[in-house]
């Protein structure tokens, strides 16, 4: 299934049903008056968060969601039924947008709890049967309530992945082989830029057996901000993110100044959200193996202290990354 993370949608609540006009014709009961009952409310339509979704894709297939009317109201006051909620269920992490007619959007909702549900549409209510209408005046009144219209609304439908971390870097960084390594995601991995072509979510539990999320962003090159490459359509995923593990292969550094290849990256943060540059980093220098003893040694003495050095693919330095994680996570003294 492909990763969709917008869709553009109408929505419908159902309309009420309408009251009835009946009056109570029974043998040796000449003045049965008015019996009309009353209408059934419509649907309403609702959206739901769910922790087992994680695209928009059926959104995109199906553009418009319907709930269904309420039943007319029957003679010898029996209500009608009312009509059934339409439950939608999207992936927690789901932003609602109400399209005005002028195309201004405004958040309406923003889902990030499981389970979680609200009330785009209310259903319209079901007219009153002419039996609400009898007075002393009005012994036999012939008309009742239409039901009331439903709503309808366009909505967009945008989902930001909730992830404790955000894996970003460079493309052919390692980001995929990392997550693969360290939970049991299975993201597409290959040695060519941009083998991964949509977000990857992993969990991990660290030493005190706390859950973190984690979220492999596809890879940034310098002007995403401006639509380059892949990684725009996806820097609105690390949004909501605790901290950034910033990945860079030590393919792509040079010796005499190893960490001025995170500036690229960090440009691009900043230039799409200033306060994603300012959210806390982990550094880490990945694919160590692809170096030799003294080429090794050489950059563990260029480096700073907080810079950790590891090899996803082999395993190294994983603890010091997952410790780290845990500690931007959970700081001390907090729960999962």
């Amino acid at each position: 299934m492909r990763f969709v993370d917008e869709a553009v949608i109408t929505v419908r609540s159902g309309k009420g049903g309408a009251g009835s006009i009946s009056f109570r014709r029974e043998k040796f009961v000449p003045l049965g008056g008015p019996d009309g009952g009353d209408g059934g409310k419509g649907g309403d339509m609702v959206f739901r968060a769910s922790d087992n979704l994680l695209t928009l894709y059926d959104l995109r297939l199906k553009r418009i969601y319907g709930a269904k009317n309420g039943k007319g109201g029957m003679g010898q006051q029996r209500y009608g039924a009312a009509g059934p909620d339409l439950v939608v269920d999207v992936p927690t992490g789901t932003q609602i947008y109400e399209i005005a007619e002028d195309g201004a959007e405004t958040l309406a909702m923003d889902l990030v709890r499981n389970g979680q549900t609200w009330i785009a549409c209310q259903g319209g209510r079901g007219g009153k049967g002419n039996m609400h209408f009898a007075s002393a005046t009005m012994r036999a009144p012939r008309f009742a309530q239409p039901g009331e219209p439903g709503e309808e609304k366009k909505l967009r439908l945008e989902l930001k992945v909730l992830a404790d971390i955000g894996i970003i870097g460079l493309p052919n960084a390692g980001k995929s082989t990392l997550i693969a390594a360290v939970s049991h995601a299975k993201p597409k991995i290959a040695p060519y830029a941009f083998t991964t072509l949509s977000p990857n979510l992993g969990v991990i539990e660290d030493a005190e057996g706390r859950r973190i999320v984690m979220a492999d962003i596809p890879g940034l090159i310098e002007g995403a901000h401006q639509g380059l490459g892949l990684g725009h359509q996806f820097l609105k995923h690390v949004e909501r993110t605790k901290a950034l593990v910033h990945l860079m292969s030590v393919e792509d550094i040079n010796l005499d100044d190893p960490m001025a290849g995170f500036a690229v990256v960090d440009e691009e943060l900043a230039r799409f959200d200033p306060k994603l540059a300012e959210r806390p980093q982990i550094r880490v220098l990945n694919k160590i193996d692809l170096l030799d003893a003294e080429t090794l040694a050489a950059l563990r003495a260029a480096v700073p202290g907080e810079t950790l050095l590891a090899s996803a693919r082999d395993r190294i330095g994983l603890d010091s990354v997952l410790l780290a994680m845990s500690a931007m996570v959970y700081p001390e003294g907090e729960e999962g």
